[in-house]
């Protein structure tokens, strides 16, 4: 019996891209937890002399913040210059209309999903803020990095870092504006694992599986 294939299967995302994804998102959950506990350390008592715990929370933040930051340039490096553009053809829907109007209503349960590369217009504006969010981030944490640890690399960043301090008005208010950012990362996170199981049950393709294995399938129109 002839077996008829009813999709089509396409990579979308890149073995480097998939492994990317995964690192950054246990690394921003790991610096979102070791971040807050280092804003109020809950675990040990005010006048206790014991930071053995605030110092491996810090050492963790530290660690997972450069790979956030290794992660990022080279997310900005792979979306120029990878072999394999369908992020970058997404920006063709950026700059149509009727991508837009299409993405907006299939939001309303109306029509299908018309893209030319892996994200719809507004997928790929939110992406690349949030790519942003990201790299403003990984700058103001190696800005506070290099304002305590003065040898190797935070001495080679000492000179950009004192302007980017006293460009953001001191220390202080850029702790708060990589406060901020953290918020902004946590509102993120919640919308895009929210839209990706919805947009899995709504189009039947392109969903979380997708970001595992690398491919999406589409249905073959006789």
């Amino acid at each position: 019996m002839e077996h008829i294939a009813t999709h089509n299967r396409q990579l979308i995302f890149t073995p480097a891209i998939r492994i990317f994804h995964w690192l950054r998102a246990l690394a921003i959950l790991v610096l979102v937890i070791t971040g807050f506990y280092i804003s109020w350390p809950f675990l040990v008592a005010p006048a206790s002399t014991d930071v053995l715990v605030q110092g491996w929370i810090r050492f963790a933040h530290i660690i997972f913040g450069f790979l956030l930051t290794s992660i990022t340039f080279v997310r900005f490096y792979l979306f120029f210059f990878s072999r394999i553009n369908n992020e970058r053809r997404s920006f063709k829907d950026v700059l149509s209309p009727r991508s837009w109007i299409s993405q907006i209503k299939s939001y309303f349960w109306m029509g299908s999903l018309d893209k030319a590369g892996v994200y719809g217009p507004l997928q790929f504006m939110t992406y690349v803020a949030i790519s942003f969010v990201a790299l403003i981030m990984c700058i103001t944490g190696l800005v506070l990095y290099a304002n305590v640890y003065h040898l190797g690399i935070g001495g080679m960043l000492g000179d950009v870092s004192a302007w980017i301090t006293g460009l953001c008005g001191g220390l202080a208010p850029l702790r708060i504006y990589h406060h901020y950012l953290t918020w902004a990362f946590i509102i993120f996170v919640v919308i895009h694992m929210y839209m990706a199981v919805w947009s899995g049950i709504r189009f039947k393709h392109n969903s979380v599986d997708s970001i595992v294995s690398g491919y999406d399938y589409h249905k073959v129109h006789k």
